[in-house]
């Protein structure tokens, strides 16, 4: 499977009493289509993110794979409790998830909580040009507020 578009946009989404949204068609379609696999990660509090699992898994592998290399290497010694800490949070982070009809997406259980929005409320989806970002209002507003200062020099630096 080839590499999803470039992913931009904002959209705001209520969730429904089951802790669905609609994803927008302009996403589905940038990430791969309904029938894509996909996997839901745990970002920061109040944010979540909808990847390609392909995607997902590749960079998760070449994670793994170079914390094993640093075991194998002996440069982890001493730091077990810092190796278990990272196996705990990445048996946590993450959980394949399918897109129903329309681009319904249902939130899971120990990833409402961290989302942090009840049933009912409202949520942001950003495109953040790899995958796509789930928000609590919120949060959303208090992130971009913190970088959009800092735009400008980015996508210069990125684009230099």
């Amino acid at each position: 499977m080839s590499d999803p578009e470039f992913i931009l946009g904002e959209f705001q989404r209520t969730l429904d009493e089951r802790y669905r949204l609609s994803v927008p068609a302009e996403f589905v379609q940038q990430l791969g289509g309904e029938d894509a696999d996909y996997i839901l990660a745990k970002e920061r509090p109040g944010c979540l993110s909808l990847w390609t699992a392909a995607r997902w898994q590749s960079k998760l592998e070449q994670g793994v794979s170079l914390i094993e290399s640093k075991m194998r290497a002996g440069k982890l010694d001493g730091r077990i409790a810092q190796v278990q800490m990272l196996g705990r949070l990445l048996s946590t982070r993450h959980r394949a998830v399918k897109l129903a009809g329309k681009g319904r997406l249902l939130i899971p259980e120990g990833f409402r909580e961290f989302l942090q929005v009840p049933a009912g409320g409202e949520v942001m989806l950003v495109g953040a040009a790899v995958c796509v970002e789930i928000w609590e209002p919120q949060a959303w507003l208090k992130y971009l507020n913190a970088r959009m200062p800092k735009f400008r020099k980015l996508f210069d630096h990125l684009s230099g």
